[in-house]
This record gives structure tokens, C-alpha cells and sequence, in this order.
């Protein structure tokens, strides 16, 4: 008896059973420039340091931002989503002001997001995570 068709089986069975991999709705255009100043609504939380900034309900207009100030765990990691849940508690749906930096490599832009340091009123998120207790860690 052949095998292939067990073995196509199992496979089959194996990849319709993982969960798809959903990717973050932010589709603006990245800031290039350290300095460079965009504002809005954080309409998205992907994780613990990472966030979507528009001033429209449109994800085309939605900048996506790596927070500057403030390094999480992974969501794959220990505290990863306890992360991803502080960030959502401290800004999704807060207006926001966002400065472009640059990053320990230099770029402005890293894994397709802008680095930024952004602010709810005069706090900025990195400080209010803290404040809040957030567990830091990761890259």
C-alpha cells in the first residue's frame, strides 16, 4: 500500500487546521524623515509596541508606528500579550501626536513601520506603559 496518499492526507489536514496569519491594516504611506510630525486617532494595536495612527477611519490612512520609547515582548513570547492588551488599554481610540526618530540602526523606518516616540497629551506612550506597569522586553 502507498503511502503518498496518507501523507497528502496528513498534510492537508496539518495546513487547513492552521490559523491564518492576519497581517495589520495600516496602509499610509511611512514618514522617511527623523523629525517628520503626524497626528490622529490610534485606530489599530498590532502588539505591545506597535500601532496605527490615522486621522481617518480609512486603514489606507493609517500610519503604522513602532514605538521609540518602549520595547515589548513579542506576542509569541512571555508577556507578549498582556503587552498587546496594556498598549490597547493606554491608547487605542486616544488621540495622539506622533515625532519620527530614528532607531538603533539608524533608519527612521524598521520592519516596515516608523519609528516614533508618540504622545497622549504631554506623556508619551513609552512613559505611560511604564507607569502602567507594562513588562518591557524584546527587540
Amino acid at each position: 500500500m502507498s503511502r503518498q496518499p496518507l501523507l497528502l492526507a496528513g498534510a492537508l489536514a496539518f495546513f487547513s487546521s492552521v490559523a491564518p496569519a492576519y497581517a495589520d491594516p495600516c496602509e499610509a504611506p511611512l514618514p522617511t524623515h527623523a523629525g517628520a510630525r503626524f497626528s490622529g486617532t490610534v485606530r489599530y494595536v498590532g502588539d505591545g509596541d506597535g500601532l496605527c495612527v490615522g486621522r481617518t477611519a480609512d486603514p489606507r490612512e493609517w500610519i503604522e508606528v513602532r514605538l521609540a520609547d518602549f520595547d515589548a515582548p513579542e506576542l509569541h513570547q512571555a508577556n507578549g500579550a498582556a503587552a498587546k492588551a496594556a498598549l490597547e488599554r493606554i491608547a487605542l481610540l486616544r488621540q495622539v501626536r506622533c515625532t519620527a526618530e530614528r532607531g538603533r540602526s539608524g533608519r527612521v523606518v524598521s520592519f516596515d513601520r516608523v519609528i516614533a516616540r508618540c504622545r497622549i497629551g504631554s506623556d508619551s506612550i513609552g512613559n505611560l506603559l511604564r507607569h502602567a506597569g507594562a513588562v518591557a522586553g524584546g527587540n
